[in-house]
C-alpha cells in the first residue's frame, strides 16, 4: 500500500512486498542448520533478548519516566531496583 500511494505500479507494489519476505525462508533454514551450534549461548541470547526487551517497555511505554530534561535517571532507576530485586531473590533464596 505505501508503495502504490506514493505512485508505484500495483504490480511493481506487490513484487516489491514478495522480493522483501522471500529473505524469510532463508534465514529460517540458516537458522535450523545453525540451532546446534548456538545451543550452549543460547541462554546468554535469551537474556540479552528479554534485557532489551525490558529497556524498550520502560523507556517507550511508560510515558511518565521520559518526561523531565533528565529522561534517562527513571530508566536507570528501573534497572537498579530490578537488579537488586533480583540479587536480594537469589540471595534469600
Amino acid at each position: 500500500m505505501p508503495l502504490h500511494a506514493e505512485g508505484k505500479s500495483k504490480f511493481s507494489s506487490f513484487l516489491g512486498g514478495a522480493l522483501s519476505g522471500a529473505v524469510e525462508p532463508i534465514a529460517a533454514l540458516l537458522t535450523v542448520l545453525a540451532a546446534g551450534l548456538i545451543v550452549p549461548a543460547m541462554p546468554y541470547l535469551l537474556s540479552f533478548a528479554a534485557g532489551a526487551m525490558i529497556y524498550v517497555v520502560v523507556e517507550e511505554l511508560i510515558p511518565e519516566m521520559s518526561v523531565g530534561e533528565h529522561s534517562n535517571i527513571g530508566v536507570l532507576m528501573f534497572a537498579l531496583g530490578f537488579t537488586l530485586m533480583m540479587a536480594l531473590d537469589v540471595a534469600l533464596g
